[in-house]
């Protein structure tokens, strides 16, 4: 699914009135349904036994809210409008919405912070609509604002279910970014394309349940419009799924080194080698230090672990040779699980990615390595190198999520020519090229140590067979998420383990062969 900026949306909304002669007020008029719509269906009663506060400002966005607010009264709600700016500044089309809502009884009145009744008819609604800001707010709220204590009051509801026209006021449509403040929406009905923000940053937990309305946009003109952000769906990680050979054997289907492990981190290189091993690899095999190779011996059935030269429970510089050897055997390493740090690691680590040409999936100490080191992941442009940080791990190395996880992503994958899974709520695929795959699945219950060894083994497990490094790291990512909320489904949020995930790997691939 395409993810569009607010620019792309102001251009859509212009060629549909300029050169399809779609009239404007007809555009705001389905919006003002769809969101009446939505309002009507989270209402727990009846509509003549509820009331609604609506929330405008003075563009367009709140020339929805007017509208949308009419459709309630007429449906029988009691209605509340409440314009959250300068009168004299409505938009054209706001003004006739206003227009409209007159006629019907209901006025629109000035939102005043300091109106207790004001306030309590909002504390005490069924439904909020949300249309004070659209897509087009670039700057933050003034925290002494009316807008400011317009949000304040929507977040304080507790009673009633709070609907975001087009996008959560507050929100930059383009990042997720929280602009100064933002409203908590339980459900966004956005129009004619998702945005970006909805999906990503704190903009995807703020938005609600997102669903996209047609209001009368050709459909012509929507396919036109060229995203390098686009959402991970069931269809793509479907085509992410390499093909097996009928009477294929286990070296027809990829061969992963996984290299991690220290004293005190079994538990990491054994869950990336089990997840690789699940996820269809044909083999699997597993570098660890010579401290710990008795405990992977005896936990690994699938996977074959083998002991590499350490020092003082950590893998050693020592142990590059064989490293390299059995690498030589294998399609794809995944490196870093488990690793510990030191300078001994760092230095095999670097020492690694200089020497091999192979598919590399770097995660945890593996990307920890790179600190003040980036200029090693740099020589490797042109190699196909897969980084799987989260935020702090991202920020060693140079990044900066903070508010715009989308662009962070992207800027570092084109500066330094890899391909950067950056792990979050909603987790962000950015490729060399600058193309980026916002997921949509995963749950709480992935927050937990371990997880991330799990989305190693699947990535490397996928590239080994086959897939391409965009299709396995994104189809992976939406795997992964998907497994959790099979998992969560069965067992709570707050009860999945890493080994759980593993466990649900087989529903997901059976739910994306159509079986």
């Amino acid at each position: 699914m395409k993810l569009a900026a607010a620019a792309q949306m102001r251009e859509l909304d212009r060629r549909a009135i300029e050169e399809r002669k779609i009239p404007s007020i007809d555009l705001m008029e389905r919006a003002a349904a769809a969101v009446a719509q939505a309002a009507l269906d989270a209402l727990p009663d009846k509509p003549q036994k509820c009331r609604a506060a609506v929330f405008c400002g003075a563009g367009n966005n709140g020339g929805d809210g007017i509208g949308a607010a009419r459709l309630l009264f007429l449906m029988g709600l009691k209605v509340r409008v409440f314009l959250v700016g300068d009168y004299n500044r409505l938009t054209p089309d706001a003004m006739e919405e206003t227009g409209r809502l007159s006629e019907c009884g209901v006025e629109l009145e000035d939102f005043n912070p300091q109106d207790k009744a004001q306030a309590a008819w909002v504390r005490g609604s069924q439904v909020v609509v949300d249309a004070i800001f659209g897509v087009g707010l670039s700057r933050n709220i003034a925290p002494d604002s009316k807008f400011a204590a317009a949000v304040d009051l929507i977040n304080s509801c507790r009673k009633g279910t709070v609907i975001a026209a087009d996008i959560a006021s507050g929100v930059e449509a383009d990042t997720g970014r929280v602009l100064g403040r933002a409203v908590r929406a339980d459900r966004t009905v956005t129009f004619s394309m998702p945005k970006t923000g909805q999906f990503a940053g704190d903009g995807a937990v703020l938005s609600g349940r997102v669903t996209v309305h047609d209001i009368g946009v050709p459909a012509a003109l929507v396919r036109e419009v060229s995203c390098p952000v686009q959402t991970v769906e069931a269809d793509f990680a479907r085509e992410a799924l390499p093909p097996r050979k009928k009477d294929g054997h286990k070296g027809d289907f990829g061969k992963v080194l996984v290299v991690g492990g220290a004293v005190g981190y079994t538990g990491a290189p054994y869950l990336t080698a089990s997840a690789a091993v699940r996820s269809g690899c044909g083999l699997v095999y597993l570098g660890v230090p010579e401290s710990i190779w008795e405990i992977e011996t005896v936990r690994c059935v699938s996977a074959m672990p083998f002991p590499l030269a350490d020092r003082r429970g950590r893998l050693s510089r020592r142990a590059l040779p064989e490293l390299l050897e059995r690498l030589e055997g294998c399609g794809v390493l995944a490196l870093g699980p488990g690793l510990g740090r030191g300078e001994s690691v760092r230095q095999l680590v670097l020492e690694v990615l200089r020497q091999t040409e192979k598919p590399v999936v770097l995660d945890a100490d593996g990307i920890n390595a790179l600190e003040g080191h980036i200029d090693s992941l740099d020589s490797r442009r042109g190699r196909v190198t897969i980084l799987t940080p989260h935020g702090g791990e991202f920020a060693r190395i140079g990044g900066n999520p903070a508010g715009d996880p989308v662009g962070a992503a992207r800027a570092f994958a084109r500066e330094h020519g890899c391909f950067l899974v950056l792990k979050g709520h909603r987790t962000v695929t950015a490729g060399p090229e600058g193309n980026v795959l916002v997921n949509t699945t995963g749950n709480s219950g992935l927050a937990k140590g371990g997880s991330g060894d799990v989305l190693t083994g699947l990535i490397a497990s996928l590239l080994a067979q086959g897939a391409g490094p965009v299709m396995a790291a994104a189809g992976a990512v939406w795997i992964h998420g998907r497994a959790g909320d099979l998992a969560a489904e069965a067992l709570t949020e707050y009860c999945v383990t890493p080994e759980d995930v593993i466990a649900a790997f087989p529903r997901v691939f059976s739910e994306l062969q159509g079986n």
